[in-house]
């Protein structure tokens, strides 16, 4: 049997228990014989390859369909996109039409190049991540393959009500400070002189 089939096969058995509570757990490991496992009960001690991951609703706060649920906790997809990028466009139109649901950063500041840099070691948009796999640049059927190997449905399953979450930048600015208490001057020993070190404290 193909491990894609005894993915769907394990959430079909998932199915009441995600029904009752939204914060189960589903277990994925390699048996002795080879053969890839998906449960929502933990494997046996033999097992080689052990991963665990929380089912929960989306960021939504929408439950999703057991099958789907699966694959968004064990291979999370983020895309990486810049403004009048066709097909960037192109991948995220997919995406959606597919049903699945991802996460979305956007590349404009130089900050956010590097974070493309360090997701997929260079520049090419759009930039599709599978958990730990990367694709660069748009190809539809590449693209399908690889949702169909992380176990994501060949159509969508997505409820009505799903609603994709906003785009942010790849490099997010940091929080402001806040200024609840002033902050505690440098020990006179730490403190130099604009004219010894050009920098100001």
């Amino acid at each position: 049997m193909k491990p894609h089939t005894l993915f769907n096969a394990s959430c079909l058995l998932l199915s009441c228990l995600l029904a009752a509570n939204a914060h189960a757990e589903l277990y994925k490991w390699v048996g002795a014989d080879g053969k890839i496992t998906y449960s929502d009960v933990p494997p046996p001690a033999n097992a080689k390859q052990v991963e665990r991951k929380s089912l929960s609703s989306d960021n939504s706060g929408v439950p999703l369909p057991p099958e789907l649920a699966a694959a968004v906790a064990m291979n999370p997809v983020t895309l990486y996109t810049a403004e009048s990028c066709a097909p960037c466009n192109e991948g995220r139109a997919l995406l959606k039409q597919q049903g699945i649901p991802f996460s979305e950063k956007t590349v404009t500041s130089n900050d956010d190049i590097a974070k493309l840099k360090q997701a997929g070691g260079d520049t090419q948009l759009p930039l599709l991540v599978i958990k730990n796999s990367k694709f660069r640049g748009f190809n539809s059927a590449e693209w399908r393959t690889a949702f169909s190997t992380a176990g994501y449905p060949e159509s969508s399953k997505l409820p009505k009500e799903y609603r994709y979450p906003a785009a942010e930048s790849a490099a997010p600015a940091p929080a402001p400070k806040t200024k609840n208490a002033p902050e505690k001057a440098p020990p006179e020993s730490n403190r130099k002189s604009e004219s010894e070190s050009g920098i100001r404290f």
